[in-house]
């Protein structure tokens, strides 16, 4: 359909640089132990099935494979898609808006640091699907930049965000690609983004704000559908 949102065109060409690709896990190193304990203590064990929509390098599918009996790593970048199939994982090539899933419904989803590439009409549309996906009970793991600072803090809030980061795009994302990410990305305020969760039919069960007020990660389990 020709009004349907291109979520390639959204991803930031940067995400579809193979020499990106290949730099990135160096430049966001990720302890994943937090990430895996929240979906144990949901119950997400040796048997499930888990999703990881906007998988980019496979980082968390790698460090989910051993506890799980499946974990799908979709992204719409193919250089991500091609990096992902060298790292031995089950992949697949799509979006929020257009992942088609096989096989028994997954016990969770997991996104961490995607869902920004959408604008709040489509990440509605996007929280609405997964919903959709998740078998009764599951769960969404969702971190992300989302603000939860008031609209009129905003300048303090990003220029403090903008000035503790490294000179040196190799240890991490510069000043400069940061105001980027805010000029161009679409990262929402907490008090949109809960509203469509809870739209969508989730229960937030945790709900975790950075001191800064830039990142939020939400524990949310699929609670009834309209």
């Amino acid at each position: 359909m020709s009004w349907r949102l291109d979520e390639v065109a959204k991803a930031g060409p940067e995400h579809l640089e193979p020499a990106y690709v290949e730099r990135f896990d160096a430049k966001s190193p990720t302890d994943w132990t937090q990430t895996l304990d929240r979906l144990r203590a949901y119950g997400v064990g040796s048997d499930a099935v888990v999703v990881d929509l906007g998988a980019g390098t496979g980082s968390f599918a790698a460090a989910l494979r051993p506890h799980v009996r499946r974990v799908i790593a979709v992204d719409v970048s193919p250089a991500m898609v091609s990096l992902l199939e060298r790292r031995g994982l089950e992949a697949v090539r799509a979006g929020f808006l257009d992942y088609e899933h096989e096989g028994p419904p997954p016990a969770a989803v997991h996104t961490r640091n995607a869902l920004h590439h959408l604008p709040d009409f489509w990440k509605a549309i996007a929280l609405d699907r997964i919903a959709t996906l998740l078998r009764p009970g599951g769960v969404l793991l969702l971190d992300d930049l989302v603000f939860s600072f008031e609209p009129a803090a905003a300048d303090a809030s990003i220029e403090a965000w903008l000035a503790a980061a490294p000179l040196d795009a190799r240890e991490g994302w510069t000043r400069e690609e940061l105001a980027e990410h805010v000029r161009t990305e679409h990262s929402t305020f907490t008090w949109l983004l809960e509203p469509m969760l809870e739209h969508a039919g989730f229960e937030i069960r945790e709900r975790r704000f950075s001191p800064s007020g830039i990142h939020a990660s939400y524990d949310c389990l699929v609670a009834s559908r309209r």
